[in-house]
């Protein structure tokens, strides 16, 4: 995905995601079989909601991503550049100023 940049384990608040693209504040979470156990996914859902309320987009992939990267792949592009025949172009991001009254991710 050239001209974007990924972050692989990335604290988040009280969350570490697997990749961030900061650009975009696009959060993508591979994530196995372990995740369909009750107690889990409850915990994802929670998880999710808090990150969509700080402004990510969470994008979740389940199982076998390497069977299926080239789909995995074209999904993540229309998501950083709004449509799969859109030219890439370079990302850069903000950093985000604490002020005195916010707190920042730990």
């Amino acid at each position: 995905m050239e001209g974007t940049h990924f972050r692989r384990q990335a604290p988040i608040g009280p969350s570490v995601v697997d990749f961030l693209c900061p650009a975009t504040r696009l959060i993508v979470e591979p994530d196995g079989g372990h995740r369909n156990e009750d107690e889990q996914a409850r915990r994802d859902v929670r998880r999710q909601r808090w990150l969509e309320t700080e402004g990510y987009r969470v994008l979740r992939f389940w199982n076998d991503i390497d069977n299926e990267l080239p789909s995995v792949l074209e999904r993540i592009y229309i998501e950083l550049h709004g449509g799969r025949d859109v030219a890439s172009a370079p990302m850069k991001h903000r950093r985000r100023v604490w002020g005195k009254s916010a707190t920042p991710p730990r």
